[in-house]
């Protein structure tokens, strides 16, 4: 065989085998990535299962990481009112007994005070944080539901990776969708539901009246409603909402660049957001860029 032949196929074949090492890696990562619905199937589970059998049975069976409470890279943790340890799918050898009551997560966020803190002001909540992912050994957003079980506190957590700008147009989609069926007023009632469907991870709506200029939805900060979106400006101080009525004045849909908060990992990043006027309203769905 020729020799620049024989070096070109050799060539060809690195290459293959490092695509398909790197298609290999990223469907094993997929495999060990828990999906949200399994994280609450989880915690469910787990909430249940103290409440039936105590914390001492509770707590070895979360404790053990060969049994059912440690799945791919889910995990239970419970933790007393003081911040201490009582289990930890993830390293109970390490950290039962511990207490990390003012222990930061990778963003500088306290966030097994605030876990704490907020559920003796509501039996449950979602808290979004950055840790790290032991099954990935990398730091990652991460979702938390926990929940007060007598003096403890129970959690189990998902990785929540940033979302895709397909992913955020298929949610436009969706929010321009139910404003066309039911209307602006009910539509935006769903899109200020912290919980539903249009929350997901660092992905959610916001609508904005076009005549008033004031915020008629904002799922990841409903409060921000009936304020005024027209003045809002970003880190940079960039007028971001004034942007989007101006380009859609001409156009039904836009795309504006800012800087904002993500509320996943808790700090100020690039985002893209796809804006479209559908009545008398501005709907918008962002997503967060790697800069």
């Amino acid at each position: 065989m020729n020799k620049g032949i024989l070096i070109h196929s050799r060539a060809w074949l690195l290459l293959a085998l490092c695509v398909v090492g790197l298609v290999h890696d990223v469907m094993a990562s997929e495999r060990i990535r828990a999906t949200p619905r399994e994280a609450r199937a989880m915690f469910d589970k787990a909430v249940a299962y103290l409440e039936t059998n105590g914390p001492e049975r509770a707590f070895a069976a979360f404790n053990d990481r060969k049994g059912t409470f440690v799945h791919k890279d889910l995990y239970v943790f419970v933790l007393d009112l003081k911040g201490v340890y009582h289990a930890s799918g993830a390293a109970p050898e390490a950290l039962v007994g511990m207490n990390v009551l003012d222990t930061k997560d990778a963003a500088g966020n306290p966030l097994f005070r605030e876990m704490i803190e907020g559920v003796q002001k509501s039996p449950e909540l979602t808290v979004r944080y950055m840790w790290l992912n032991r099954a990935t050994n990398s730091v990652e957003p991460k979702v938390s539901y926990v929940r007060r079980v007598g003096d403890y506190v129970v959690g189990v957590g998902y990785s929540a990776p940033r979302a895709t700008a397909d992913a955020a147009r298929a949610m436009l989609d969706e929010a321009v969708d139910l404003v066309r069926q039911e209307g602006i007023e009910k539509a935006a009632a769903v899109f200020n539901d912290r919980h539903g469907q249009f929350v997901r991870d660092d992905l959610y709506v916001f609508a904005v009246g076009l005549e008033s200029g004031k915020f008629e939805a904002m799922g990841m900060k409903p409060v921000m409603v009936g304020t005024d979106a027209l003045s809002l400006k970003d880190a940079a101080g960039h007028a971001l909402i004034a942007e989007m009525v101006e380009k859609t004045r001409t156009a039904d849909d836009a795309t504006v660049d800012y800087v904002w908060l993500n509320p996943v990992t808790n700090a100020v990043e690039h985002k893209r957001s796809y804006v479209r006027r559908v009545g008398g309203s501005l709907i918008g769905v962002g997503h967060y860029l790697e800069k």
